[in-house]
């Protein structure tokens, strides 16, 4: 037989248990007498088991109705635990918002986003992943954030991808390269064919610009340098060293180039043609956001708007 017990007979139960009467049971509950007394028949009719001894003064427990109390009273305490904690996230008392973006991203733009988040929601942590274009796409999926900010690796039909940003690919160089010609922060651009005969610095295969790059026309000039790359590098910050250092030159979206780990190297957009990296809310498709993350999410969308943008990068939304 189905059990249908409920929080409200377990609720009618302990409140006669604590009060030794229908009547006051009945006063505390908000309920007329005859509907408590149906309630408690129909616990002990889905148990199998009388738990009240009821007489013309009292209803005592019985054995089995003792048993049952505390059972019943840890139940129920539990679901009010729990029922406040789902309050509580929809007040924003507590909770945590995860997302996972690229490491330019996170240190070019979110702290904006943070610090007016936490403005505003205080108790509410927040979990910042930075990753690859792969990482960010596998985060998501296995709903370690609650969203991500990157490139569409590899378009996995169970995630959308919204734009947001997009920025211009270029040469990054060191100080002392060629290439500054007119000062390391120069604007004035270069066709890809300059980069024929340089020594190409590349980030791992798991990155969307890496991935981008193989897959453009622009890339064709690189093709061998693509292909069978000198020197990889998984990190931006380990790249930027080498660059420094004078051992290449390495392709990348504004964005990535105008961390703090490029302040000292030299930027100039390429052209013939001109390439461009796009960035995406990527969602769980099917996933609803938690008010605290919606609520992130709509922050996020607006400061990006809002917000001052590096040389080459904008918003698209």
């Amino acid at each position: 037989m189905a059990n249908n017990i409920s929080i409200r007979h377990l609720r009618a139960f302990v409140a006669v248990a604590h009060q030794g009467s229908f009547t006051e049971a009945a006063k505390h509950l908000h309920l007329t007498q005859s509907s408590l007394t149906a309630t408690i028949k129909q616990l002990e009719q889905q148990s199998g088991l009388t738990l009240l001894d009821r007489t013309t003064r009292r209803v005592l427990l019985n054995p089995e109705g003792e048993r049952f109390l505390p059972v019943a009273e840890r139940l129920l305490s539990d679901f009010d635990t729990a029922l406040s904690d789902l309050q509580a996230v929809a007040e924003y008392q507590h909770g945590q918002v995860g997302i996972a973006a690229s490491p330019s991203t996170i240190a070019c733009l979110m702290p904006t986003v943070v610090k007016a988040y936490r403005q505003h929601h205080a108790n509410i942590g927040i979990l910042l992943r930075d990753d690859s274009a792969a990482g960010i796409e596998q985060h998501v999926l296995a709903n370690d954030v609650d969203f991500g900010v990157g490139g569409n690796h590899s378009d996995q039909p169970d995630l959308s991808y919204t734009p947001i940003l997009r920025d211009r690919f270029g040469v990054v160089f060191s100080e002392g390269h060629r290439f500054n010609q007119a000062g390391a922060k120069s604007l004035t651009s270069l066709p890809w064919k300059a980069l024929a005969s340089e020594e190409l610095l590349l980030l791992s295969t798991d990155t969307g610009i890496r991935a981008q790059l193989a897959q453009t026309p622009a890339g064709d000039t690189l093709r061998e340098g693509l292909d069978r790359p000198a020197i990889e590098v998984s990190n931006p910050a380990g790249l930027a060293a080498l660059v420094e250092a004078g051992i290449g030159l390495s392709v990348l979206p504004a964005l990535a180039a105008g961390t703090r780990s490029f302040a000292q190297l030299g930027f100039r957009p390429l052209s013939e043609p001109a390439l461009y990296r796009d960035l995406y809310i990527i969602r769980r498709r099917g996933r609803s956001l938690s008010p605290a993350a919606h609520a992130m999410l709509q922050l996020l969308r607006q400061t990006f708007a809002a917000m001052p943008m590096p040389a080459h990068v904008e918003c698209v939304i």
